[in-house]
């Protein structure tokens, strides 16, 4: 395979690798204990493997599809040897992502034949989503396009003062009611202030309760219709954001929230601070729905663009 033959751009590439470290310290350093002894791969070091994996926040039903691909080679090989097993993990992760993301982007883009494009952000409290919606803002407008956000997480005073001060910070027009107001008409109102804006991006933030997913069904559902009243096939991509150093917990998110209403893409937050990095192949693997953005630091430019390539390359090299 030529997955790795790609120079990547080096100063983004850097902040992926420094935002990786400790999940691939983890990794790594379970990994050569794995193999310790041993010079080829054998069933003892498949299990180790499988427990590395699991324990790296990959996910059981993920880590047993590597593990299967990884037996594959074996048996094609009949000689497998350990100093060549982080090229093969390598190699089969890129594959596995490969049948979710196309992997070869790198810039943020939004289709042409779409205006305005409508992105509706969903995820709970507390995993960074007004912080990846701030900084989508910035990098949308730092390539020329025109914003608008629109406030419709009502229920938290917080959400709506934090994307105000976002909306301030990148220096685009903000739609918003009182707490309390019904988070249908908020966007319905920040739809109609962007195409009457002439606006390129219309990104609107919306609740994060999950205590009762049947009213949160409820709630996306109706903002969904509503917002088609203005423009009628959006939202065009609805995002769900997930805090990556939760690990498994950010799996049982994801599936609440693809339960609750249709999820089109995923950013992964908080990478930088984690071991459990791994939670991306999982997640990407097992609900099939692309990861687009990952998060790897506090600064405005460290929501970085989801390349698989790239990601594969710092966990593993």
């Amino acid at each position: 395979m030529s997955f790795f033959k790609k120079i990547f751009s080096s100063e983004k590439k850097e902040t992926l690798d420094k935002g990786l470290e400790k999940s691939k310290t983890s990794f790594l350093g379970k990994l050569s204990k794995a193999v310790a002894g041993k010079s080829k791969v054998d069933d003892e070091v498949l299990d180790n493997l499988e427990e590395i994996l699991v324990s790296s926040d990959v996910g059981v039903n993920t880590t047993l599809k590597v593990i299967d691909r990884i037996e594959a080679r074996v048996a094609k090989d009949k000689y497998l040897g350990t100093d060549e097993l982080n090229k093969i993990l390598r190699e089969e992760i890129a594959g596995l992502l490969s049948e979710t993301n196309s992997g070869e982007a790198t810039e943020y883009t939004i289709p042409t034949d779409k205006k305005p494009y409508v992105l509706m952000v969903v995820g709970v409290n507390g995993v960074g989503k007004t912080t990846t919606i701030g900084k989508l803002a910035y990098q949308f407008k730092k390539q020329g396009l025109k914003v608008v956000l629109g406030a419709a997480d009502t229920f938290r005073a917080a959400a709506i003062d934090q994307l105000q001060v976002w909306a301030d910070r990148v220096a685009v027009p903000i739609v918003k009611q009182e707490m309390g107001s019904d988070p249908a008409s908020v966007a319905f109102d920040a739809l109609e202030s962007g195409v009457s804006q002439d606006a390129d991006v219309i990104i609107i933030d919306t609740a994060g309760r999950l205590h009762n997913k049947i009213n949160l069904m409820n709630e996306l559902t109706k903002v969904k219709r509503v917002m088609q009243k203005v423009i009628g096939d959006a939202p065009h991509d609805v995002l769900l954001v997930l805090d990556g150093s939760t690990g498994q917990n950010a799996f049982e998110q994801a599936k609440q929230f693809t339960a609750a209403t249709e999820v089109t893409s995923l950013a992964v937050t908080k990478l930088d601070g984690t071991a459990k990095g791994g939670v991306v192949i999982g997640i990407s693997d097992q609900f099939k729905i692309p990861v687009k953005y990952i998060g790897v630091g506090e600064g405005i430019e460290d929501l970085q663009v989801f390349n698989k390539y790239e990601f594969v390359d710092s966990f593993f090299k």
